[in-house]
């Protein structure tokens, strides 16, 4: 295994960081919540694990209940792109998201249409590959899934790939193959696929259920193994429009993140009754546990690894190269943390 590959780039991470440090709280303009009236939040997330904080959150009534007079509309979604896609549209107004489709949007809209309000979830994502695979070079020709293209397992996979010598889609190379989670699953078993980087409960599953093994957990690629997964997006406009609501679903997300930290037993199970709500299918229990020592779930948006995942997709021909400044907006997550009793976090 190579040494620590983000650590490599201290100057340009700092001088990132020192931008995105300047644009905390600048995003939108909005520093506190306003008055306006009910309405109703479309609220996208993943019937994922990395996802547990909005799954569990939900089950438990966390949501319903904070947000008060508002009403929730729920969509779910199998990778961020598609997501993405309807924030665009307009037919979503905020999501649990992974970094790389946060950039693509910030990108394509010129830092006009989401602003990042929280973090979710650290960890949760890893390559699986079958027992025969012992080292990078034995990928030399196979095919590798991952959930989407330009999501953020995607770009990982793309980049720790080039890293090994074998940058996709040339000769000497392995080919990503991006496909559904639960068909990967599939593939995986039938032998149509070496590999997968995917988040949880997919990895774990692979390994429990498909015969794999993992080969890198992605935690052990990034400094103290802390990196984004998942965090809490919103449209600029309806946080403008809407930041009382805005604030009632940070006073949720911290609620529920505080809930599957203190009560992880109840909380697996919530999101299981989730997960087979939406998939049709509930996880094995033992999959569950496995699972979710895998993952950190806090409200920090841990914002220097997007940083990193902004330069990764850079460098694998999946984004242009992108100014972060302003797609954080934090300070009604800092009153809601002042609140709750809890310390703020920054973009930082």
């Amino acid at each position: 295994m190579p040494p620590l590959r983000r650590a490599l780039h201290l100057p340009s991470f700092l001088v990132a960081l020192c931008a995105l440090l300047a644009a905390c709280g600048s995003g939108s303009g909005t520093t506190t919540a306003g008055t306006d009236g009910a309405v109703t939040l479309r609220l996208g997330y993943f019937p994922n694990l990395t996802h547990a904080t909005a799954v569990a959150g939900i089950e438990k009534g966390i949501y319903a209940e904070k947000l008060g007079p508002d009403k929730l509309a729920l969509q779910t979604f199998n990778a961020g792109p598609a997501a993405v896609e309807a924030l665009f549209a307009e037919g979503l107004d905020a999501a649990y998201l992974g970094p790389n489709p946060a950039i693509n949007a910030f990108s394509k809209s010129k830092g006009q249409a989401v602003r990042i309000i929280s973090g979710a979830t650290s960890g949760g994502a890893s390559l699986v590959v079958k027992p025969t695979v012992q080292q990078p070079s034995d990928l030399k020709g196979r095919k590798i899934a991952s959930p989407q293209l330009g999501g953020t397992q995607d770009v990982a996979l793309r980049v720790w790939l080039d890293e090994h010598g074998l940058k996709p889609d040339r000769p000497e190379g392995a080919s990503v193959i991006p496909q559904d989670n639960a068909q990967t699953l599939e593939t995986f078993r039938a032998g149509d696929v070496e590999g997968a980087w995917v988040p949880e409960p997919w990895a774990t599953r692979l390994v429990q259920e498909g015969g794999g093994k993992v080969l890198v957990d992605e935690r052990s690629l990034w400094p103290d193994g802390r990196f984004v997964t998942t965090h809490l997006i919103v449209r600029t406009k309806f946080l403008d429009q809407h930041p009382a609501t805005v604030k009632r679903l940070l006073e949720a997300q911290v609620a529920a993140t505080a809930f599957v930290n203190e009560s992880p037993a109840e909380a697996q199970s919530l999101a299981n009754l989730g997960i087979e709500r939406i998939t049709g299918k509930k996880l094995a229990p033992n999959v569950i546990t496995a699972a979710w020592a895998n993952m950190t779930f806090t409200n920090d948006p841990i914002a220097g690894s997007l940083t990193e995942s902004a330069r990764d997709a850079e460098r694998v021909g999946l984004l242009k190269k992108v100014d972060l400044t302003g797609i954080y907006e934090l300070s009604l997550l800092a009153e809601v943390l002042k609140e709750a009793g809890q310390s703020p976090v920054l973009a930082s």
